[in-house]
């Protein structure tokens, strides 16, 4: 990526090069406006470019507006996403079949397919199923793409356009005038602005904090692995066990899920190496979900530092103390809801407003009589010792 200095400011800055940000960006510059990125390091590489790829969001509010764009969004950008469409759903046990049952009414709800499948069916879609299998769900809308690919094409698609991105430009405070924003204050000076929209995933609490409406979020180490490559399976989106994830185009099999290792909320900008027993915890619960793949290595491993609100629902806001200013978190699942996320802020930076989908349940308002000590209540805390790690896994 290249990094413009020539012009001290824009219209709109946006703080934050993961896909939330990226994808506002975007839809902003093809808007015409003149629209520049803030990244503290480089683009997408926490969680947005260490993700299982997943874009089935039935539970969202924007759950109709993803599906719309990603089969688009190739030619859209103008760079591949390796956007695959369709996913399946499977459950080892009679529990996880009911778990599936608030998707498959949500998707439904919304008018897209979602079909039941038995064992039978399922190893059938899914060669690497065994007989443990209980059932499933198959989904015809849905599917997964690349999460470094899409990064890379949303930055590239951007500065296209004409916006520009800064990496490794810190931000450091914020110049105000009465109740806007006026000028971002970074590590490489200070940068004016008429609007402002933070998307740092992590980082967002301590910066809305600077504007005295913190957005509560508490950061959690993410990891997922890759196997060798295997076959390519029929659809290459398939989930279960708690597991998220895909085979992606050269077949190797890239999972994760929880149990998350929670952080601190000043250390999200530690590097965010892998921990081996939660990496050996997902290992674990892949070869149970595939066992005809239990001969297989795991080669790499890695993880993404995703940030969480107490009720894990995305905000997605105007600050109340800074009427020029968009909050905007998406509580670990911003990969897959970029592209409709990104045209959702877009339209409430330029018209106050999102007409395709009810943002209501995203407003920061909800927190309004959240406990200080909200952390502590909920257990998200981080390990004490290696040994509280390993327990966690």
């Amino acid at each position: 990526m290249t990094a413009s200095h020539d012009r001290k400011g824009a219209d709109v800055i946006v703080v934050g090069g993961g896909v939330t940000g990226l994808s506002t960006a975007w839809w902003l510059a093809r808007a015409g406006v003149d629209v520049m990125v803030v990244e503290k390091g480089i683009v997408g590489w926490g969680a947005s470019g260490r993700n299982g790829g997943g874009a089935t969001h039935h539970q969202s509010p924007l759950f109709a507006e993803e599906q719309r764009l990603w089969p688009l969004m190739d030619e859209l950008l103008g760079y591949p996403t390796e956007y695959q469409p369709k996913r399946v759903r499977m459950a080892l046990s009679d529990a996880q079949m009911d778990e599936f049952r608030i998707g498959v009414d949500n998707t439904r709800g919304q008018g897209f397919p979602a079909e039941w499948l038995d064992a039978a069916q399922v190893r059938e879609m899914v060669p690497l199923a065994g007989d443990n299998v209980r059932g499933g769900v198959y989904y015809e809308r849905g599917g997964h793409a690349n999460p470094q690919r899409t990064v890379q094409a949303y930055a590239w698609a951007l500065q296209d356009l004409g916006g520009r991105i800064l990496q490794h430009t810190a931000v450091t405070g914020f110049e105000r005038r009465g109740d806007k924003v006026v000028a971002v204050e970074t590590s490489a000076g200070s940068f004016s602005c008429n609007t402002l929209v933070l998307a740092a995933g992590p980082q967002t609490g301590i910066l809305t904090a600077l504007l005295d409406s913190e957005v509560p979020v508490t950061p959690a180490r993410a990891e997922m692995i890759v196997t060798e490559p295997l076959p390519l399976m029929p659809i290459g989106g398939v989930d279960g066990n708690h597991l998220y994830g895909r085979q992606t185009l050269r077949g190797n099999l890239a999972y994760g899920g929880g149990p998350h290792e929670w952080l601190r909320p000043q250390d999200d900008g530690v590097a965010a190496q892998p921990s081996s027993p939660l990496a050996r915890n997902v290992a674990k619960r892949l070869v149970e979900l595939f066992p005809k793949a239990a001969h297989i290595r795991v080669i790499r491993s890695w993880a993404g530092v995703i940030e969480n609100t107490p009720d894990g629902r995305p905000v997605i806001d105007r600050l109340p103390t800074a009427g020029n200013v968009v909050a905007a978190t998406m509580s670990s699942v911003g990969f897959g809801l970029s592209p409709a996320t990104g045209r959702a802020i877009c339209q409430l930076v330029l018209d106050g407003r999102c007409d395709f989908a009810d943002l209501s349940s995203f407003r920061l308002s909800r927190f309004g009589n959240l406990s200080p000590d909200w952390r502590e209540e909920r257990g998200w805390l981080p390990p004490q010792t290696d040994d509280d790690d390993a327990r966690a896994a």
